[in-house]
């Protein structure tokens, strides 16, 4: 008898992403590489390598880009069984420009995509079938006219279903309005119980306030604990017990940040699994100090690769490293 267990299952879209292969200006590259990216399938792969058992759904077009999505998939371990191919819409692709100093510039064709015609209708029960966890971005919501309400739809229904549910707002200024953006992300949040913002995505939720401040405002909101990401300060978790906060890792060689906060994802949610029958009732100073640590040497180590999981590490990995409490330097 086949086993549908999987402790997570994500939705989202993933992508074909184009990076030139010098890094140079996309209007000069004549040449580029070809790989997988999507903020949901990262996360997917980053616990799939951490001996999680991860399910990724999604829509793609009927075409060779849709092909190496799944295969791609399929072969980091992910569960694709669910995926829907569209005849009628493409997969979409993005690319990364390497030209300016700091983040990669990105450019998104994504508009009309099979995965923006997601709605509420084509929701299936059948995606939770034997899950214990759905994990979200605010990614998704933004994609097309009703991706928002599917993505709703099917947070409320996981948690009928009894799963824990984790919301990373992920904000993506150029597929929406901000008006639009931070109405549907903060609606969003009761119906989850693990809320990961970056500083800066709190902000823009909230305004400026103090890192505590965020905290408490989140947690009033409906989640049983937050996880800020805080950059090169590290990371700080918020529960109603107690604020925990977990020092960064060095980085010496910064290639891609792309990628970082879905890392960072991956490697809270790999501890937090671990945990989450406690999660609604408080989850220990201790173990979430665990998770933290290891969400920061994941993101670390994800800003050192090109690409946005290839250099994820296994577990066996993160192991030798936290047991050997060994700066990240390559």
């Amino acid at each position: 008898m086949q086993d549908n267990r999987v402790d997570m299952v994500t939705l989202g879209e993933s992508m074909i992403l184009f990076q030139s292969y010098n890094q140079g200006a996309l209007q000069y590259e004549p040449l580029f590489t070809k790989s997988l990216a999507g903020a949901e399938s990262n996360v997917a792969i980053g616990l799939s390598r951490l001996g999680k058992k991860t399910r990724w759904v999604g829509r793609l077009g009927s075409d060779p880009f849709g092909d190496l999505v799944l295969t791609t998939l399929s072969g980091q371990g992910v569960d694709v069984s669910h995926a829907v191919r569209d005849h009628e819409a493409p997969t979409a692709v993005y690319f990364k420009d390497f030209k300016r100093y700091g983040d990669p510039a990105v450019y998104y064709y994504r508009k009309g995509s099979a995965a923006s015609r997601l709605s509420p209708e084509m929701v299936d029960e059948a995606w939770l079938e034997g899950a214990g966890h759905l994990h979200v971005t605010g990614i998704t919501p933004a994609l097309g006219d009703h991706t928002a309400a599917a993505t709703r739809k099917l947070m409320e229904m996981a948690r009928k279903k009894g799963l824990t549910v984790s919301f990373d707002p992920n904000l993506r200024r150029k597929l929406w309005s901000e008006e639009t953006a931070r109405e549907t992300l903060l609606s969003l949040i009761p119906l989850c119980d693990i809320f990961m913002p970056g500083d800066e995505e709190a902000e823009f939720l909230l305004g400026k306030l103090e890192i505590e401040a965020y905290g408490e405002a989140f947690l009033n909101m409906g989640p049983k604990l937050v996880a800020m990401k805080l950059g090169a300060e590290g990371s700080i978790g918020f529960t109603e017990k107690a604020s925990v906060r977990a020092e960064p890792f060095a980085v010496d060689r910064l290639i891609d940040t792309v990628g970082a906060g879905d890392a960072f994802a991956s490697g809270l949610l790999s501890v937090l699994l671990d945990h989450r029958e406690k999660i609604a009732d408080g989850l220990g100073e201790a173990a979430l100090h665990e998770a933290l640590r290891r969400a920061n040497l994941l993101g670390s180590m994800a800003t050192q690769f090109k690409g946005d999981w290839e250099g994820l590490p296994t577990l066996a990995e993160v192991h030798g490293i936290l047991d050997g409490e060994k700066s990240v330097t390559r």
